[in-house]
């Protein structure tokens, strides 16, 4: 890493020559690291194909079963692995070199994504097949996630580590707006099956990208039982201080938010009587207000208070969701996705950042995967019970009494505190 960082150079060793280039500066501190930026590139790549699949397989479903509770079980499936495999796969990210773990998942992915191409062009795509791929899809995430979170610290130096988190999140949210977009043309230029294939096809770049980083993990020559491994990750996080609380707040913010975007193709058929135009704009809008939230986290760095700042956040970002349950206006329901979006990525940017700072590096492939089942496990669990409620009364019923109950719980930490407040 040490050699990357000097052909890098350091981002604060330039004096830029006005306040905009400063701006633009610190917003993008963490491309100036070449390893980074790769991955970056690649995860871009990946992730609009991820994207572009997500939009035409909700739609597919819907399609297929007309049911709300349909797309919550495909969700549920896709990321039930992460509450099976992830804690697992933290301590292997330990164990072994991440970039290998990384590119085995995203062969796995290309894999799932590719069957069901060719499942739906000859048209004997099924629901059942839907699901049995998204299990196997989650399977490929539940390994790698772990090791793409630990793998990002060793990238760019500590102080710049909020920073590449909140670019990360800008290219997953950037792809959030391009890929639905892609979508929507392809379902109806070229058919669903365009989808599956252009995010089969997006797993190669990063799988390339992966291969031409030179920084190297170099697992501990000593190593316990991986049982013993794991739980001395769970009691780190225990006793770490804020840590516990943090997870916490990242299952509530997952479980209870996330059913925001999987329900929009049931809001956009029922609510306001459209199609999947409509929905693939509706998503768009909440991608663009992602990616301007990560601007924000993006510039804003590693700043004081950033504790306090999350749980804020999160009371907003609840009080948009039960204003979009609530609206009946195509243009107020736009504007309130973009802004629910830009408070989301937000929450997400900032609850990551604390972790990774609180880990340490010989733990934190375990400290990671014990954050992503709570992060990660709360939405298929969230879309799950979202998907029954939905279905048994309606989709804006059930967002107006999540959004409440976002607000109680960012309340609970902003009153009690438990370690986040101060931070």
């Amino acid at each position: 890493m040490a050699d990357s960082l000097k052909e890098a150079g350091d981002p604060a060793g330039v004096a830029p020559s006005s306040p905009g280039a400063r701006a633009l500066r610190r917003l993008g501190a963490a491309f100036t690291f070449r390893d980074f930026r790769i991955l970056w590139l690649g995860a871009f790549a990946s992730t609009v194909g991820t994207w572009t699949q997500r939009v035409a397989q909700n739609w597919l479903v819907l399609t297929l079963t007309g049911s709300a509770f349909y797309l919550g079980l495909d969700s549920f499936l896709g990321e039930l692995p992460i509450l099976l495999f992830t804690l697992i796969g933290g301590v292997i990210a330990d164990r072994h070199d991440r970039r290998h773990l990384l590119i085995g998942s995203q062969y796995v992915q290309m894999a799932s994504a590719f069957t069901l191409a060719a499942l739906v062009y000859f048209d004997v795509v099924q629901v059942w097949h839907i699901l049995a791929l998204s299990f196997m899809s989650g399977c490929g995430q539940a390994f790698g996630g772990p090791a793409y979170q630990s793998l990002i610290p060793a990238l760019v130096p500590k102080d710049h580590l909020p920073n590449a988190i909140a670019l990360n999140s800008i290219q997953f949210n950037l792809a959030r707006v391009i890929g639905p977009l892609i979508a929507g043309v392809a379902l109806t230029a070229v058919g669903t099956a365009a989808c599956f294939g252009l995010n089969g096809l997006s797993f190669l770049v990063v799988i390339i990208a992966l291969m031409s980083l030179r920084v190297k993990h170099l697992p501990p020559q000593t190593r316990q039982r991986m049982i013993d491994e794991l739980r001395g990750g769970l009691s780190y996080v225990r006793h770490a201080g804020a840590l516990a609380a943090l997870t916490s707040l990242a299952f509530a913010t997952t479980f209870l938010g996330l059913p925001l975007l999987t329900l929009l193709p049931v809001i956009a058929q029922d609510v306001f009587q459209q199609g999947v135009g409509q929905y693939s704009q509706m998503m768009a809008f909440s991608g663009a207000g992602a990616v301007v939230g990560a601007l924000v986290v993006a510039w804003l760095g590693k700043f004081q208070h950033m504790g306090l700042t999350l749980l804020l956040v999160q009371v907003v970002f609840g009080g948009l969701i039960v204003a979009f349950s609530l609206s009946r206006t195509m243009l107020l329901s736009e504007v309130l996705l973009f802004f629910a979006g830009s408070m989301l990525i937000m929450v997400f940017a900032l609850v990551t950042s604390l972790v990774q700072l609180a880990a340490p590096n010989e733990l934190r492939g375990r400290v990671m995967s014990i954050f992503m089942v709570s992060f990660r496990g709360g939405i298929p669990l969230g879309n799950l019970a979202a998907g029954l409620v939905a279905s048994r009364v309606s989709a804006p019923f059930l967002l107006a009494v999540n959004g409440t109950l976002l607000v109680i719980v960012a309340s609970y930490f902003l009153i009690r505190g438990h370690g986040v407040r101060e931070l």
